[in-house]
């Protein structure tokens, strides 16, 4: 019993940092994460293209249009997250960090020269606000957190304390890398209006210094930055300026980087990477071509069917369709097959599930909903091969049959059930999106092969984010990416509950309770192999489940920029990860 409180005493001491399962990789008195340069020179720009526009230089809340970045590079937490480690957090606003073994609760306390940009002390005042007004005022992603906060107090002069009313281990890394506003900005002004005149107070090592929406967005590095001797930010924020050019045309980023306008650009098709990249300025050696990869899950990237609607009610109608898509000579004519395709959510990470049938503690966790589960989900399941030839028709022949099998033949030249309806559905594009809409318009041409004739919908943005936000589509273009450590955002993307609230991420409308009790055990894990089993589980009933037609699989980043702009080795686990460049490279002649 003694070595049992000891045991329960210690792990509730003061901390330097979390991890979601034993510890953090780095020891107290580390100097800087691994994949910086510690001595990395302080100065000059990193200039990007962006398409589009913005409204708002407010991310937090849920009106306007604010550039995507701003929600990294405007605000800090009380904990920064190492991107060379699965998931694990270090003090940042605070100094230690304190947890009970389950986890039920945790304490931060602030350090005392933590301050915002004008140079006021960031206080458990401003804790306390930012996570109330975020949870009942800001943006929607951040309501679920805030409803599992049972208490949130101040329990000393810079110390507070979050207490949780869920068993969930990981709401206290959550709560750590929440963004931290200062109240007193607020006290006149009205947060949930704020647009381009509001622009919230931080204690980040960038500011906002100069806007001009569809042209341009410029941060400049604070040289009063509170935190630029900390170990964990030591080799971080070196660029004097980090600036964003803006265009109504997407496709004109790459010319605008080749006539130099812009210093990086990342490149999503490998087709144009190895064939347009022969410009001038890359023969003279003056931009480099670097090929970056990661060990990150693919995610899916692909186009997801509306299970919520009648038409794709049906795993095998979902599978008809699937069948239908001929990758190999879509593949050959985007990328002359030099792009490998996703085959399950987690692959190229050990999250993914394994070829075969389920084994082990996946099949445990499985084995008692054996009766729920689709075809597929414990033998294996793997997407159909296809021959290459404009027309499939050993693909045609098995989307036939599946569609058969669930109630459509073909009459009169057309798709349709018993009762003489036809088969059909709207596909929803955006404008702008002219690979996908490429995809798509060799796709329809395949599903017309099995009397199928979809309709095509391109819409603005505006309204492309209405339809998704009211589920108003049949089939459109998803992205998830996904990380090393799966958490509550599972619920969000997959969840039960998610598939019929308006505006979450859960697109395609899974609605599943294996899909749920799944996410519940790889949250209610106590360490990594109990985690790794139930995602793994739940990658199997995702994949199965035939919810999107899987697209390509981006396992390397292609980034090109001015031979002046260096990144620093060893590459993170997370290789070429959100604000990686912004944050990590540097500039030097």
């Amino acid at each position: 019993m003694a070595l049992l409180i000891a045991s329960n005493a210690a792990f509730a001491a003061p901390q330097y940092g979390l991890a979601m399962y034993g510890n953090p990789e780095l020891p107290a008195d580390f100097t800087a994460l691994p994949y910086v340069n510690p001595e990395a020179p302080k100065g000059g720009a990193i200039v990007t293209g962006e398409g589009g526009t913005y409204d708002s230089l407010n991310p937090f809340i849920q009106k306007g249009n604010a550039p995507w970045q701003l929600r990294f590079l405007m605000a800090e937490g009380l904990m920064g997250r190492a991107f060379s480690e699965p998931f694990s957090l270090y003090c940042l606003l605070c100094e230690t960090v304190e947890t009970d073994p389950d986890r039920s609760w945790v304490e931060f306390t602030l350090r005392p020269e933590a301050k915002f940009s004008d140079g006021t002390p960031v206080t458990v005042e401003d804790v306390i606000w930012s996570f109330e007004t975020l949870g009942t005022e800001g943006h929607g992603r951040y309501a679920a957190l805030w409803g599992q906060i049972e208490t949130l107090e101040q329990t000393g002069p810079n110390k507070v304390k979050f207490s949780f009313n869920v068993e969930n281990r990981e709401l206290a890394l959550l709560v750590a890398m929440r963004p931290i506003l200062k109240k007193a900005y607020w006290d006149d002004k009205d947060f949930t209006q704020s647009g381009m005149d509001q622009i919230p107070v931080t204690s980040a090592p960038y500011v906002v210094s100069k806007t001009e929406p569809g042209m341009y967005l410029e941060l400049t590095r604070n040289p009063d930055y509170w935190g630029k001797d900390l170990p964990f930010m030591r080799g971080q924020a070196n660029f004097d300026t980090i600036r964003f050019e803006y265009f109504a045309d997407p496709s004109l980023v790459i010319e605008a980087f080749k006539a130099g306008e812009l210093n990086a650009h990342r490149e999503f098709n490998v087709q144009t990477w190895e064939e347009q990249y022969d410009f001038p300025a890359v023969t003279r050696g003056d931009v480099i071509k670097s090929v970056i990869p990661h060990q990150r899950p693919t995610g899916m990237t692909g186009f997801a069917m509306n299970a919520r609607l009648p038409q794709f009610a049906d795993w095998r109608v979902r599978q008809a369709m699937i069948e239908a898509f001929n990758f190999d000579y879509i593949n050959e004519a985007q990328t002359e097959n030099k792009q490998t395709r996703i085959t399950s959510y987690f692959s190229n990470s050990p999250l993914g599930m394994r070829p075969g049938p389920a084994e082990g503690k996946v099949l445990e966790l499985l084995a008692p909903y054996r009766d729920q589960l689709l075809p597929g989900v414990l033998e294996g399941y793997e997407l159909p091969q296809t021959s290459g030839r404009e027309l499939d028709r050993g693909a045609m022949r098995r989307a036939l049959k599946l569609m058969e099998e669930a109630g459509w033949t073909v009459q009169d030249g057309a798709m349709k059930n018993a009762a003489g309806a036809p088969f059909t559905f709207e596909i929803v594009l955006k404008v702008g999106d002219d690979e996908n809409q490429s995809i798509i318009d060799t796709y329809t041409q395949m599903l017309k092969q099995l009397g199928i004739d979809p309709k095509i919908s391109v819409v603005d943005k505006a309204q492309y984010t209405q339809r998704m936000e009211t589920f108003d589509f049949g089939m459109t273009p998803v992205r998830y990416g996904l990380s090393l450590s799966p958490g509550n955002e599972q619920y969000a993307y997959f969840g039960e509950a998610a598939a019929d609230t308006p505006g979450s991420r859960n697109i395609a409308g899974v609605k599943d309770p294996v899909v749920d009790a799944m996410i519940a055990r790889m949250l209610d894990a106590t360490d990594r192999e109990g985690s790794l089993a139930a995602t793994r589980a739940l990658d199997r009933l995702l994949t199965a489940g035939r919810y999107a037609i899987p697209l390509y699989a981006w396992n390397e980043s292609f980034d090109a920029h001015v031979k002046e702009l260096h990144y620093p080795t060893p590459l993170p686990l997370y290789g070429d990860w959100i604000m990686w460049r912004e944050m990590t490279w540097y500039w030097e002649e």
